[in-house]
């Protein structure tokens, strides 16, 4: 009886980890509408902004103090930087709430998310395989901005080094070790996003719910750190971190910041990601 019992039969040739392969559900998620529509619109931005400054003229601080924006139009790497500023304390946040929010929660509001699991699709391979690619497609996202905004800016405003707004400047080939640095941190530094867009996602089944709450409680977190009375517990909020890469773009670059900045962000992610996977395991799942 034991045995009986204890033995799973399963079809000839069947390889859990082999199910949902992830070349096949980036092949499916980067077909879908929304993923071409946002990644259109971040490469249209850095298209605005040429426009922007070409009829409000370049960008002038009207104060002392001249801040990264001022220096926008100095070279394509200035334009890069400045696009990637613009971008990371909201506009960015909205592709990874999306592409990890809606991954899941879109398969149950379609009713086939327990089709994928009889195929059988094991539960943890199919959170793994969607998470993966969710992470990928916003990493992609993170990728197109700057490369888009440094073909565009070096079109419009040449190629050169990038000018500090504190004075001096990194050579071309700096520059861009810089903003590969700058784009690795901001990325991470978005991972709580993505790790509340999946959790909630394996939470609910309707899609909007699920990428509109990451993006508000991202709101509130900024919010947060606004909220100057709250002292040195701000220093516990992933949004207090989030323009620590601006250290990188230095004659010195300073590590302090985005080495804290990522220990909180990769804390709270893991922390989400394993929520998602424990609740999904023991999830009734019904459409």
């Amino acid at each position: 009886m034991s045995t009986l019992t204890e033995r799973t039969e399963v079809a000839s040739g069947y390889r859990a980890g082999r199910t949902l392969p992830l070349r096949v559900e980036f092949v499916r998620q980067l077909k879908r509408r929304r993923t071409l529509v946002m990644f259109g619109i971040l490469a249209v931005l850095p298209f605005v902004l040429v426009a922007a400054f070409a009829i409000g003229g370049e960008p002038d601080g009207g104060g002392d103090r001249i801040t990264l924006m001022d220096t926008a139009t100095a070279s394509g790497a200035n334009f890069a930087a400045v696009n990637l500023f613009v971008s990371a304390g909201f506009l960015l946040v909205i592709p990874v709430a999306l592409f990890c929010g809606d991954t899941v929660a879109s398969e149950a509001g379609w009713s086939s998310l327990r089709y994928l699991l009889a195929a059988p699709v094991p539960r943890a391979r199919l959170l793994w395989s969607k998470l993966v690619v969710g992470l990928g497609l916003s990493l992609a996202a993170m990728i197109i901005l700057p490369l888009v905004a440094l073909a565009v800016g070096t079109a419009a405003y040449g190629w050169g080094p990038l000018q500090i707004p504190t004075g001096g400047s990194l050579d071309t080939a700096t520059a861009a070790q810089r903003l590969l640095v700058v784009v690795a941190y901001v990325f991470v530094s978005q991972l709580v996003t993505a790790g509340l867009a999946f959790w909630l996602s394996t939470r609910t089944d309707a899609p909007l719910g699920a990428v509109g709450g990451a993006v508000g409680l991202t709101i509130v977190g900024n919010v947060l750190d606004a909220v100057t009375a709250l002292g040195d517990w701000r220093h516990f909020l992933p949004a207090h971190w989030q323009f620590a890469w601006a250290d990188a773009v230095q004659p010195r670059p300073e590590w302090s910041g985005m080495i804290q900045g990522t220990a909180i962000s990769v804390t709270y992610a893991l922390v989400l990601f394993a929520l998602a996977f424990r609740g999904f395991a023991r999830k009734d799942v019904v459409s």
